[in-house]
């Protein structure tokens, strides 16, 4: 045992010298190491911190979300209607804490100060805080008592909200504050360390009624396992009640679907399920290639370095040192060369995972803001430690195998300059180059994919003008705008102060802002058609309310009929505008203006209804990021909306007000902010944005892809071209004296650089079919990331190829154009 020790720390201090005795060589390997493990280690960072990292919640592997499951498309519904939850409050054997809760809504007006402030606010019902293990700073939360239909105005507010709008002030506990003009009791505040997902300012009681038949779906649910209880036997309990609940409802079987059941998720795998998972897994991989091709260049420099030192290597064998004994000594070596690689790689990839979550990620969950949630934990530490060692024993191996077999009497015999020039070694050099190739050809591939993806969708028309638009939103929960007619009015004003601004040319308020996805999707039933199928109603579509000016903000063009007026106000006939993408599905060969549709058909009494009369055929609006065909639309007046879907969308969604100017929009930003204030009598407004600020956050998730695989494939092609440099370059080196010869017998020039070049371009070639054939199976894991080109596009297979085997070309010239100009004399006196 103690020998093996000491065996280890003579190695370790010789390993150490000898990568002194060498800077550039040592600067180079290290430097290629930490790009690679650098690259790794930022993007495992993000995915242990959203995918592996447990939920901040105390025992979270017993958490569920309860969803809708369609298991013949094995699609999840999460959004959920208030009695489709109570139904599943029936697994009562399996599951326990269930809690119901919104997605935040619109934002809740913190107002009764000098200036009102738009907070962000949740309503939950009150098993939220156990469930989640929410611990309170000062006070409690509320109680199931006092959440009810007509309860108290109660809330409960975050530890950050406490602590800068009201100094940390303990006796806040049980005052009022006021929330969109209303007084609110404040019964607790929550601890600093809770990390709810979505964030909150305040949380406010859901008030649901247990017997509600409101089948809008609107809310989150979600559930804990019992001790013991596993997650099928819980969803074979819901299964039950979901059949119990079909055979209760009717009507609801025929809206639900034969194959639709309640059906419980673990929390952490519904928050980072489907594509967001294989994108992180594909990126992954994508570094995962990076590093392989930085291993392979390393390889490559320590095989040409155990060349100049295979004497070296063979006195100590002659002086009594086993084969062992020297692999064991250049796997330190390399092992060393890697930690230090691994190291400046862990400073690299923390640094490089906020620049590249700096550009917007998409709305990945967790990382926090600009990434400020990824942190270098336990894990991150071990996989880094890990790869470097993988990395140093992978890289090492093959050199150190060489070097330790080569034949002693032979190698002592031979000069310095002509040792190692064995075919074996040169097999191996030439084998990483073509897997450095190969791998870099892959990622080449990724890229100009998803460039192609990013460009295709960059030229899809959205149904829009999104240039000189200016976009905010304003929050109208509360009790003042409940009744259509109040929020009609202020919509009037504020348009009409608006339109006097100059600079701008219209404004509309709505509850739909393109590109940013829709909130709701209804049901209707066209007048004198059968219902279709099984379905009491004819179909469903996106649905909107929106101001008369709202196809003029966003110049959306009027395909028949007429567009909204300011008459079209509650008192007069009730009307409806489609899309042609609603017409081309329900009239294919009829005329839709002037038939009738009822809107809302079967999904409560707030939506119930009189029928409207289509008046116009809009264009179509393509939305969340534009990367499928334009969904059917219905827009109606918000002046003609009922008291209670109004009511019920302003506590859902906020009102977005949009401004076509003449001039830059941000020139106008303060006058639209100022009179905004006015007509609503101080509401405030929040995220304000261009139109095109907004296109591009609908594409962000694409833009990121992109940049990323770009960035690896050229750090991939860099590596590729000075692989293949440095083995020409080296093997011109040691074949200077054959150079010579070939040169005294009667070759020229050319005939020497084009035996380089030919020696290169195979290589290469052979790496190029070799990483066609690897592309063309992996490629397909990428297909959820891309749009309007196949995983298997050949102009993107032929593209790389070609460019690849250019820089390839380049790289092998370089070295033949220097063997060209051997001097024959010096050649032949280079022995």
């Amino acid at each position: 045992m103690g020998n093996w020790l000491v065996d280890i720390l003579h190695d370790l201090r010789y390993a150490v010298r000898m990568l002194r005795r060498n800077p550039g060589f040592t600067a180079t390997a290290v430097a290629a190491l930490a790009l690679g493990i650098g690259a790794t280690t930022a993007i495992f960072s993000v995915v242990n911190t959203v995918l592996l990292q447990p939920l901040p919640y105390p025992q979270p592997d017993g958490l569920v979300q309860l969803t809708l499951h369609q298991s013949n498309a094995n699609n999840y519904q999460t959004s959920l209607a208030v009695p489709e939850f109570m139904a599943m409050r029936g697994a009562t054997h399996t599951l326990e804490d269930f809690c119901l809760y919104d997605f935040g809504g619109p934002g809740i007006n913190l107002t009764g100060g000098d200036r009102p402030e738009q907070l962000k606010g949740i309503h939950v019902s009150a098993n939220y805080f156990p469930l989640f293990g929410a611990p309170m700073a000062v006070g409690r939360p509320f109680t199931q008592e006092e959440d009810r239909p007509g309860g108290p105005r109660l809330v409960v507010i975050s530890y950050g909200l406490w602590r800068s709008h009201f100094g940390g002030d303990r006796s806040i506990v049980g005052r009022t504050i006021q929330l969109g003009g209303e007084p609110y009791e404040v019964t607790g505040v929550l601890g600093q360390s809770f990390q709810p997902d979505p964030a909150a300012d305040v949380w406010l009681p859901l008030d649901a009624n247990p017997n509600s038949i409101d089948e809008a779906h609107y809310l989150l649910g979600a559930a804990r396992l019992k001790p013991g209880v596993s997650l099928a036997r819980a969803n074979a309990e819901l299964k039950i009640e979901t059949e119990a609940f079909k055979r209760k409802l009717s009507d609801f079987q025929r809206l639900m679907g034969n194959n639709t059941t309640f059906y419980a998720r673990r929390l952490q795998d519904a928050e980072t399920g489907g594509n967001l998972r294989t994108l992180l897994f594909v990126l992954l991989g994508a570094v995962g290639f990076v590093l392989l091709i930085a291993c392979a260049n390393v390889a490559n420099l320590l095989l040409a370095r155990a060349t100049i030192r295979k004497r070296e290597i063979a006195i100590r064998a002659a002086v009594g040192a086993g084969r062992s004994r020297i692999i064991r000594q250049l796997l330190t070596e390399s092992v060393l060369l890697a930690l230090a690689g691994g190291a400046a790689g862990l400073v690299l990839g923390f640094a490089g995972v906020r620049a590249l979550l700096a550009i917007n990620p998409g709305n990945i969950p967790r990382i926090g803001d600009q990434g400020s949630a990824v942190s270098l934990d336990w894990r991150v530490l071990a996989f880094t430690i890990a790869v470097s060692l993988v990395t140093g024993v992978l890289f090492g191996l093959i050199p150190a195998l060489n070097a330790s077999r080569s034949d002693l009497n032979a190698t002592l015999k031979e000069s310095g300059a002509r040792a190692g020039t064995g075919l074996r070694q040169n097999k191996s050099r030439s084998i990483l180059v073509i897997v450095e190739t190969a791998l870099a050809l892959v990622l080449l591939v990724g890229a100009f994919l998803l460039i192609r993806t990013f460009v295709a969708m960059q030229a899809v028309d959205p149904g829009i003008n999104p240039h000189h638009v200016l976009t905010m939103q304003m929050s109208l929960a509360g009790q003042r705008f409940e009744k259509t007619s109040s929020v009609a009015q202020m919509e009037h004003n504020a348009e009409e102060r608006l339109d006097a601004i100059p600079g701008v040319e219209a404004a509309s308020a709505d509850c739909y802002l393109p590109a940013s996805g829709f909130s709701y999707d209804l049901t209707f039933n066209i007048l004198g058609r059968a219902p279709s199928g099984k379905n009491p109603f004819t179909g469903d579509a996106n649905w909107a309310f929106v101001s008369p000016q709202f196809f003029k903000v966003f110049e959306i063009p009027l395909i028949r009929g007429r567009l909204f007026t300011d008459l079209d106000t509650a008192a007069a006939p009730h009307v409806v505008i489609i899309n042609q993408a609603l017409a081309k599905q329900f009239w294919k060969k009829g005329n839709p203006v002037g038939q009738q549709m009822q809107i809302g058909i079967g999904i409560g009494p707030e939506f119930i209804e009189a029928p409207r009369q289509i008046i116009g055929i809009v264009g179509d609006v393509r939305d969340n990021g534009l990367n499928r065909n334009p969904p059917p639309i219905m827009y109606v007046p918000s002046a003609q909306l009922n008291d209670g879907v109004m009511a019920l969308a302003n506590r859902l969604s906020p009102i977005y007000w949009t401004v076509r100017t003449q001039v830059p929009p941000f020139s106008l930003s303060r006058q639209v902010e100022q009179q905004l204030r006015v007509s609503s009598g101080g509401l405030p407004v929040a995220h304000i944005r261009s139109m095109d600020e907004v296109m591009g956050e609908s594409l962000a998730r694409t833009d990121f892809n992109m940049v990323l695989f770009s960035i690896f494939a050229a750090i991939a092609l860099l590596l590729a071209a000075i692989g293949i440099y440095g083995l020409i370059a080296y093997s011109v080196q040691q074949r200077t004296q054959e150079i010579g010869i070939r040169m005294a017998l009667g070759a020229g020039p050319r005939d020497v650089r084009n035996m380089v070049v030919r020696q290169g371009m195979t290589l290469a070639i052979i790496g190029v079919a070799a990483g066609i054939a690897i592309a063309f199976a992996v490629t397909r894991l990428m297909a959820s990331m891309l749009y309007g080109i196949k995983a298997r596009d050949p102009l993107v297979f032929v593209s790389v190829a070609v460019l690849l085997s250019l820089i390839a070309l380049l790289a092998t010239y370089l070295p033949a154009r220097r063997a060209a100009k051997v001097d024959p004399m010096i050649a032949l006196r280079y022995e």
